[in-house]
């Protein structure tokens, strides 16, 4: 323990050398993070101002801008600043606190793509009893689960990472602190270490991955006594968020489930969780979804008749 206080700070190589590569994607990320910020700060707006706000999938996704927002948040921001310093630099607390709120939102955030899950197959599967399965104490219960799990998570991966000692060097091949570029730092076997990281990040969200896999599966199997056009709202509806938790699980698993030493493309690859997936989930849930740009269109001439008159 006593050689963990030999790094007071991290310096991150962050996502290329090239200095004018990082001025152009400094522009692409501020303007990415921007539509972040909009686009939630839309759906947000739009739901709570309007009657979706009582309907669960709708409640769901308000919960989901927030964790897109407070997850990006985290990341992005020191991101773009990086991209323009010349030294890129992190204290060890810092890196410590970045890594257990990225990890606690983006735990939170798997949980309520759960959540949203079993409110398609509750509304498909079991329509007639929709509105008393999924009544708002039971929404309440599985967003304090998510919290709880995700909460659970971070925590104990972050009480791992505190017990490990860094010697030396202390650059972290990276532009965030995450568990598998800091276990390249430690100065004692991570072997254990490893198969504990694996464990916890890993292995869970596979797991989470294939259930939704399988509910997805168990929809589209009970969608064939739907008329047509049930058929095509139902799957307009879940295709979007089809589409959400394929832009996010796929480079997490990509990335937890190999172990930290592996020579592969993580850095590159976790700009797809950390900024594409997150940029991505308004615009496919507004512009995919006619329920959503109805009531954006009510909320925002409601306001402009206000102003008005």
């Amino acid at each position: 323990m006593e050689n963990q206080n030999n790094v007071t700070e991290f310096l991150f190589m962050g996502l290329w050398g090239n200095k004018q590569m990082e001025l152009l994607f400094f522009f692409f990320f501020l303007l990415c993070y921007l539509v972040i910020l909009m686009g939630n700060f839309l759906i947000l707006f739009t739901i709570t101002c309007s009657h979706l706000i009582e309907q669960p999938m709708y409640y769901f996704l308000c919960h989901l801008s927030l964790m897109d927002l407070g997850y990006t948040s985290t990341v992005v921001p020191r991101l773009i600043r990086d991209l323009v310093t010349a030294r890129k630099n992190i204290s060890y607390n810092n890196c410590m606190t970045q890594l257990f709120t990225a990890h606690l939102l983006a735990g939170v955030e798997i949980f309520i793509l759960v959540s949203m899950a079993l409110d398609r197959y509750v509304a498909i599967v079991k329509p007639l009893h929709y509105m008393v399965l999924m009544n708002r104490r039971r929404c309440n219960m599985l967003v304090f689960m998510a919290w709880g799990v995700g909460f659970w998570h971070s925590v104990a991966l972050l009480l791992v990472v505190l017990h490990l000692p860094f010697c030396g060097p202390n650059q972290i091949d990276h532009y965030i602190c995450d568990v598998k570029p800091l276990l390249k730092l430690v100065c004692k076997d991570i072997h254990v270490v490893n198969i504990l990281m694996i464990a916890n990040s890993g292995m869970v969200v596979v797991a989470v991955f294939l259930v939704l896999v399988a509910s997805y599966i168990l929809i589209l199997y009970n969608l064939r006594t739907y008329s047509s056009v049930g058929r095509r709202k139902a799957l307009s509806t879940c295709s979007s968020h089809v589409m959400v938790v394929i832009l996010f699980f796929v480079p997490c698993i990509y990335i937890y489930v190999l172990p930290a030493g592996s020579e592969n493309k993580d850095k590159e690859v976790s700009v797809f969780y950390t900024v594409i997936a997150p940029m991505l989930n308004p615009l496919i849930y507004t512009l995919r979804n006619m329920e959503m740009r109805i009531a954006m269109g009510k909320v925002w001439s409601k306001m402009i008749h206000s102003k008005f008159w």
